[in-house]
């Protein structure tokens, strides 16, 4: 198998050259020119960052990735997807107004911004992989129908995952909220009859007919036709149809890996990713702890994935690392 080559630059910096622009000049040195990007819609997705938490990347890059690809011809928008957990990311809504709280706007992001999963994240379309653990993922339809992905991953550590990084930003990042169930859980979702309050969105819209009001006016879910999809999940407002118990962390890392496939099989793609404020937990927390180390160097590839294990260059039996400042 020929070896993936990926590109990586330092963040050091000079009166005549900014981090924006050894970023532009990282993406042309590791091929974004060669992307067939000529009218297309490429979806740029990016975290937008929960409210309260400074680590994630700032929207500058994205507009320097913005303006670079529609100057290649592209249309290209900023994209991310409503969370599982109750957050102020878990609906279009409460989500762009925390993207634009964080600085990614169509004014100062050169493009528009899109949740990729809809109002409520249900928005989706099942791409069919035949995967060990999920057979035909649930990505977000404004991603699925991009031609072309471009993933700004934010190096980090991730409680579950352990590091989040290209393939954490794809496979959990553009899956619908179903999707992100899937990739949780380990079992179909549950009633909550304490939160509850018998609304029956979740009778309405259940497209197996699996959830039907008891006597109570409860909700109350056959497990004889559920399927796990999470639509209940997504659009309960009272956290009374709630997540099953979770999956392991490493059953988690396999989900996560074939979600990832999913989102750029068979389109063009391209990943550069931020080694800076390495911080212990994901951007989705409202907080960031003190990051583990100092700002390093950001990578880029096309158009296979890079597993970045230490954040310094190196060689492996899969990777070549090419200094992108050299002459060679």
């Amino acid at each position: 198998m020929e070896k993936a080559k990926v590109y990586y630059s330092d963040l050091r910096t000079s009166p005549t050259s900014n981090l924006l622009d050894k970023m532009e000049r990282l993406l042309k040195r590791a091929g974004i020119e060669q992307l067939p990007l000529k009218d297309s819609f490429a979806a740029i997705k990016i975290h937008f960052g929960e409210p309260g938490n400074l680590a994630y990347l700032r929207p500058n890059y994205a507009a320097r990735m913005a303006t670079l690809l529609r100057s290649l011809g592209a249309k290209p928008f900023l994209t991310d997807c409503n969370t599982l957990y109750s957050g102020r990311r878990a609906n279009a809504v409460d989500h762009l107004q925390s993207a634009m709280e964080n600085g990614f706007n169509p004014i100062s992001a050169q493009c528009q911004v899109i949740i990729g999963d809809g109002l409520k994240g249900t928005d989706y379309r099942e791409i069919p992989l035949n995967g060990e653990y999920c057979p035909a993922p649930k990505i977000a339809t404004a991603i699925a129908h991009a031609d072309i992905v471009i993933s700004m991953n934010h190096f980090k550590g991730h409680e579950q995952a352990g590091f989040g990084g290209a393939l954490k930003n794809l496979g959990m990042g553009c899956a619908s909220v179903g999707g992100k169930l899937e990739l949780h859980c380990a079992s179909q979702p549950k009633i909550d009859e304490a939160s509850c309050i018998g609304c029956n969105i979740c009778v309405k819209h259940c497209a197996h007919d699996a959830v039907h009001l008891n006597a109570s006016r409860k909700a109350e879910i056959d497990y004889a036709k559920c399927v796990g999809c999470g639509q209940c999940v997504a659009l309960c407002q009272h956290d009374g149809a709630v997540m099953g118990a979770e999956d392991t962390s490493e059953r988690l890392n396999y989900k996560i890996a074939e979600y990832a496939l999913a989102v750029v099989m068979g389109k063009p793609h391209f990943h550069i990713s931020f080694i800076m404020n390495v911080s212990p937990e994901c951007d989705c927390w409202n907080h960031n702890r003190l990051h583990w180390t100092r700002h390093v160097q950001i990578w880029s590839s096309k158009p296979r994935y890079c597993t970045v294990t230490i954040a310094l260059p190196r060689h492996t039996s899969t990777t070549t690392c090419v200094d992108a400042t050299s002459s060679t």
